[in-house]
């Protein structure tokens, strides 16, 4: 067995500290869907541990789109968790690139937007740039656009659902029906 060097060692412990601070960052409830950590969200991207006693940490936190709201309060609520678990100084840096999509949003934190009664944004085939249509909200334009899987009810899961409004309680939702159980509930929008 090969003993790492004095400075492998510390290299291998900020590895393991950032980590695991990035673990108790990600637990923070995302203050607009609070049934979602930040973690699953996928707005946590990194922590980095600064110092030389490991007492000083900056965390690139993602918004969901530049004019989150939401945004000061995550950065507050993940300042509290680390200085609680004994970090004296902590820096949250807004990370606009590579800029967030709901591709970031872990399965957990699509099952969790489901069981929450919010359908969760629709997977994409491809990946890349998601065109945005202007037109019906039922259709995509452009002969190359693959159509998107339906909407799907979380209250009983037919896909025979219909747009409200593009906008629902907050900008990153819309407001849809069932049009099998007649139900209204949320859309988390694919960004």
């Amino acid at each position: 067995m090969v003993t790492p060097t004095p400075l492998e060692a510390r290299l291998l412990e900020a590895r393991t500290l950032e980590a695991e601070l990035l673990e108790v960052a990600g637990s923070v409830p995302d203050p607009e869907l609070p049934v979602l950590t930040l973690r699953e969200l996928g707005v946590v991207r990194a922590v980095h541990v600064r110092g030389t006693d490991a007492d000083a940490v900056e965390v690139e936190l993602t918004p969901t789109y530049t004019g989150c709201p939401a945004i000061e309060a995550m950065s507050v609520d993940i300042e509290r968790v680390l200085r609680a678990r004994g970090v004296r100084e902590v820096t949250v840096r807004t990370v606009l690139a590579p800029a967030w999509s709901t591709d970031d949003i872990s399965a957990e934190g699509r099952r969790k937007l489901r069981e929450f009664g919010i359908a969760p944004p629709r997977t994409r085939s491809a990946s890349g740039p998601v065109p945005v249509t202007l037109g019906a909200p039922r259709t995509r334009a452009g002969p190359a656009a693959e159509p998107l899987e339906p909407v799907r009810c979380p209250h009983c899961g037919s896909g025979d659902t219909e747009l409200l409004s593009r906008f629902s309680s907050t900008a990153c939702k819309a407001l849809r029906r069932c049009l099998a159980c007649r139900e209204p509930f949320d859309h988390f929008k694919e960004l």
